[in-house]
């Protein structure tokens, strides 16, 4: 397993859609792109900026829970890649018990930055999938700020109509 922290997240024009950045701490940086969800990106968006909802959203109910039972998040694993589509797990400990617990990326990373747990990718997916992206200051000319603000323009313009 290689560790890896979130860099980020973009938003891919024109589509709008949402990308997770994990990159490499150690090595060579290597990034894994994993398009996620509006609501996913909304709620790891949220983490960063230090937003702090009315009532618990999802993530922080699955903390909550886990908090309740006495169970605490080991790490998060990137485990693979099948049919275009990524798979994760929540490594849980429990009264001494480890449990696995399969996720979507995104659902695990949103619980991830609200435990502070570590993430993992699997080295063999990595090195399939995992790509090196420019220093921020030299990404395509693009300023990280403006880069910031549009996915912030993308998020703050989510209503529930998308999800139907």
């Amino acid at each position: 397993m290689v560790e890896m922290h979130l860099r980020g997240m973009r938003v891919e024009l024109p589509s709008h859609n949402p990308l997770l950045l994990l990159q490499e701490t150690t090595g060579d940086h290597r990034t894994l792109p994993i398009y996620i969800g509006p609501a996913e990106a909304q709620a790891i968006d949220f983490v960063q900026r230090g937003v702090e909802p009315p009532r618990p959203m999802t993530h922080d109910l699955m903390r909550d829970l886990l908090e309740e039972l006495g169970a605490t998040v080991e790490c998060i694993v990137i485990t693979e890649l099948r049919d275009r589509t990524f798979f994760a797990e929540i490594r849980i400990v429990t009264r001494g018990a480890r449990h696995t617990v399969s996720a979507r990326p995104s659902d695990a990373v949103a619980l991830a930055v609200r435990v502070d747990a570590a993430i993992y990718a699997e080295e063999d997916l990595l090195d399939a999938e995992g790509v090196i992206l420019p220093a921020d200051d030299e990404e395509d000319g693009n300023d990280a700020d403006e880069l910031v603000s549009e996915f912030r323009d993308f998020i703050d313009g989510i209503s529930p109509e998308d999800f139907g």
